[in-house]
């Protein structure tokens, strides 16, 4: 695959890059370079080729979904300025 001026003109609109006329033929090399490499990598055979581990593959532990309150009001609690029971008191902002 080769891109011609007018696609690397297009690729840069609609990526919001601005490239300058001389820079266009530049840009132009590049992206052929690189999707040269691209076309050279699925060239390559990786059939019975097992994917890399990693953390895509693990499972994640789960924890049971369980709303708390924290079980330490006391010490929540216990920098505010001013509270109502268990709660924070706020002064009032809408009248």
């Amino acid at each position: 695959m080769s891109l011609d001026p007018a696609t690397i003109r297009r690729i840069a609109s609609l990526s919001r890059i601005r490239v300058e006329e001389d820079q266009v033929e530049s840009l132009q090399h590049e992206l052929n370079s690189i999707l040269g490499w691209i076309e050279q990598l699925n060239e390559v055979n990786v059939d019975g080729i097992e994917p890399l581990t990693g953390g895509a593959q693990m499972a994640m532990r789960m924890r049971d979904d369980v709303v708390t309150d924290g079980g330490y009001p006391e010490q929540i609690l216990s920098n505010a300025p001013d509270r109502n029971g268990e709660f924070f008191a706020v002064p009032k902002v809408v009248e």
